[in-house]
């Protein structure tokens, strides 16, 4: 009877690290683009959080423009360091007091805050081709104070 012959342990030992070299660069590829969409998930919420409480100021003060971007920006201060040229306000039908338009749609605050998240890993930014990931909130509120005079 032949005895069968089994590869030497030295070649098993390379292919177990060609193995192991391929699926790490594979896991930390993967681990990367997760830690780098979480971190631009965490600004999405804190430039959404930034809107909203900048929209319900506005809603009082509607027409407190620059008071409207200074909560904005202070209310991402913690995570994000925004500028008042980060922050846009605009009113639906150009009034910037409580009442309706003709049709009876009311008047609305629009406060939209942007910032563009810089990519923390360079081969992240390398495999999609941009530095940056535009990020972008914007709400909308009714303005409640203070009331349009009579026409």
């Amino acid at each position: 009877m032949k005895k069968l012959s089994f590869p030497h342990r030295a070649t098993e030992r390379g292919q177990s690290l060609v193995e192991i070299a391929v699926s790490l660069v594979i896991l930390v590829t993967l681990l990367t683009g997760a830690v780098e969409f979480g971190i631009a998930l965490f600004q999405y919420v804190a430039i959404r959080d930034a809107a909203q409480e900048a929209a319900v100021y506005a809603s009082i003060n509607a027409g407190d423009t620059s008071g409207i971007q200074w909560h904005a920006v202070a209310a991402a201060n913690d995570v994000l360091q925004l500028t008042t040229g980060n922050v846009a306000v605009a009113f639906n039908n150009g009034k910037s007091c409580e009442g309706s338009s003709v049709s009876g749609v009311p008047n609305a605050v629009i406060v939209t805050v942007t910032f563009s998240h810089p990519i923390t890993f360079p081969f992240v930014a390398e495999m999609i081709g941009h530095t940056t990931i535009p990020l972008g909130a914007s709400v909308t509120n009714t303005i409640l104070t203070p009331r349009c005079p009579p026409p």
